[in-house]
């Protein structure tokens, strides 16, 4: 097996099939590549339904962990938040649709909150929004042509950037950026985002798609077709 196959990190679209900006077809293939179909939207309800699961079985071992982190070192327990947004990422790379962020992370949200969870509703919410947007920005920024890894840790990078920053202004608010634990908290959170949101759901997503699961969407047939072309 050649090194594309076994480190596939580029899946842009491929310009032959893409909205070509000389096309006289360029509007209808853009518009019917991004365009959310009944499978994307069952898709992306399981994906959510899953991470919400997820989500609340985290939350079990948030508080100990936090203790845990925060006597060794105040803000290192931001390493791990990514864990609980890492679902934008791994959306848009299997989804490839624009908001699909945001509606995967609201229905792992509503989940995680039927369930049981100790956060607020409104922290659930509006950091459940902030995150999606967030980690939509890189991929519109290339109109949703580029799905690859370094795409999704600029995605998972910008989440935790945003995200630390929520944090600090209304939840840390005794705590300055520039001080130490404020330092700790933004380094830490932006190397959980490059770790957990940007590398691991790259590789989730390609673990999914060497399985098969995905081969009815455009991700999963992009994976195939470059490992049969390597």
């Amino acid at each position: 097996m050649s090194d594309a196959a076994k480190h596939p990190i580029d899946q842009s679209v491929n310009p032959s099939t893409s909205d070509s900006p000389s096309s006289p077809a360029a509007g209808g293939q853009a518009g019917s590549r991004l365009r959310w179909k009944p499978q994307d939207i069952a898709v992306g309800a399981a994906l959510g339904a899953a991470c919400g699961v997820l989500f609340w079985g985290l939350n079990f071992g948030y508080a100990p962990l936090s203790a845990l982190l925060g006597a060794i070192l105040p803000g290192l327990m931001s390493m791990f938040h990514a864990m609980w947004y890492f679902s934008g990422t791994l959306a848009l790379l299997i989804l490839r649709k624009p908001g699909a962020a945001v509606y995967v992370n609201l229905v792992g949200s509503l989940i995680e909150s039927t369930i049981g969870s100790q956060f607020s509703i409104a922290l659930i919410l509006i950091s459940t929004l902030l995150q999606g947007l967030a980690a939509e920005i890189p991929f519109a920024v290339t109109r949703y042509r580029v799905f690859n890894l370094p795409t999704a840790i600029v995605s998972g990078a910008l989440t935790a950037l945003v995200y630390g920053c929520y944090l600090m202004l209304f939840y840390y608010q005794g705590v300055s950026f520039l001080s130490p634990r404020g330092i700790v908290h933004m380094i830490a959170e932006l190397v959980g985002g490059v770790v957990f949101s940007g590398v691991m759901s790259w590789w989730l997503y390609i673990a999914l798609a060497k399985t098969g699961v995905l081969e009815r969407l455009a991700s999963g047939r992009a994976l195939s077709q470059r490992q049969r072309e390597a």
